[in-house]
């Protein structure tokens, strides 16, 4: 991109902009003021085609991701990461592949801090990383360095405005119908669940399809660091949590938004992904009648969950007994995600049970596989009866 052109178009836009608009312009709103300061520079191309591909660079580089915003548009792109001189990678559900994109570090940091500034958060030297949501619900994290010895290093989690329904899953191979059948099953019979997983499985696509499936009369509340879950159902809520400010002040964690969740009369509360004392929080609530909640959780195995429970919750206060009480008491289902060669699948459906008194140890029994019931399909079979599902 030409830099004494894009300086041109940047001192127009201000020129024209009241305060604060640069911030809150979107990519399209963006292209037709670009094409407005194109004219009024005396720079744009005589020809439309040339005017709309260079307004649309133009604003690829103000607003959006510059070099990369081509590979987030494509639909099938889940992550981009930069890794500074080790150039840029995609994924489109098959891992992380090289991408045909040259950006150098300068360029990397000027958007990295530009796109942090954008979303109202410091990106220096004084404060070498951020974590922010992009006005399209991106989701981007920088490091800079010295803490990324070659970077800067960035990473994009898209956002996809639309959830998948689960026929589309199963059509993915995410899911086997047989699977989806007992899913829908689980969440009319209004179970609580949580759907784990290692990063990148596709946790919040199939908990976001879930959600979709829940009768449109219920108001589900949403609790998330970012808002990334976007459930086609009529009447869902979204709270998300905010950061301290510069100053250290300001800060609304998870687990007082789960609080003030309770006292927005949900049919169902949503942990986007459990990550620390708001596990405490959810559990209460889903043992004082708000039943089929959900979240997601990130362990290698579903026999690893109640393990990552314990972690997240006993350093803030909830004994290992306590914790397994209101485990078996509300939250049952455990919904498994792996990567494997030919993409993102449900490996298997699994239940918590307990010992022969409610304080014994826990086990994850094994309902269902993507093969066929596994040993301890009657016990979830029994619980779907009970809720007459």
């Amino acid at each position: 991109m030409n830099l004494a052109l894009l300086d041109k178009v940047r001192r127009q836009l201000a020129a024209q902009s009241r305060p604060g608009d640069p911030n809150r312009r979107t990519r399209g709103s963006a292209k037709a003021d670009i094409v407005k300061a194109l004219r009024d520079t005396g720079t744009a191309p005589p020809d439309r085609d040339s005017l709309l591909q260079l307004s649309s660079a133009l604003s690829d580089d103000l607003i959006g991701a510059g070099p990369i915003q081509a590979l987030l548009d494509d639909p099938a792109v889940t992550d981009v990461v930069v890794n500074g001189a080790g150039g840029a990678w995609v994924d489109r559900g098959e891992g992380l592949r090289p991408a045909e994109v040259r950006i150098s570090a300068e360029t990397t940091r000027a958007l990295a801090c530009r796109l942090a500034a954008a979303a109202g958060r410091r990106l220096d030297t004084g404060s070498p990383y951020a974590d922010v949501r992009l006005p399209d619900g991106t989701r981007f994290h920088a490091v800079l360095p010295p803490i990324a010895a070659s970077g800067p290093y960035l990473s994009f989690r898209t956002h996809r405005s639309k959830a998948f329904t689960l026929a589309q899953l199963v059509e993915a191979d995410t899911l086997s119908a047989d699977l989806a059948d007992l899913l829908l099953r689980i969440v009319k019979a209004r179970i609580a669940f949580v759907v784990t997983g290692g990063t990148g499985t596709g946790k919040t696509t199939l908990l976001a399809s879930l959600l979709s499936a829940a009768p449109a009369t219920e108001r589900i509340v949403i609790v998330e660091d970012a808002a990334e879950l976007a459930p086609d159902h009529p009447h869902t809520l979204t709270l998300e949590s905010r950061p301290a400010n510069i100053e250290g002040a300001g800060e609304v964690d998870l687990a007082a938004l789960v609080r003030q969740a309770l006292r927005m009369r949900p049919d169902r509360i949503v942990v986007g992904e459990c990550r620390g004392a708001e596990v405490i929080e959810l559990l209460g609530a889903l043992n004082t009648g708000h039943e089929g909640g959900a979240g997601t959780l990130h362990c290698n195995a579903a026999a690893d969950a109640p393990a990552r429970l314990e972690a997240l919750a006993l350093p803030h206060g909830l004994p290992r007994a306590g914790l397994h009480a209101q485990l078996v008491a509300a939250l049952r289902v455990i919904i498994h995600l792996r990567r494997t060669g030919s993409g993102r699948q449900v490996a298997e459906i699994a239940v918590i049970e307990t010992g022969p008194t409610r304080a014994g140890n826990l086990t994850v029994a094994q309902a269902w596989t993507r093969h066929g019931p596994g040993p301890a399909a009657g016990v979830l079979e029994r619980l779907l009866r009970e809720r007459n599902a």
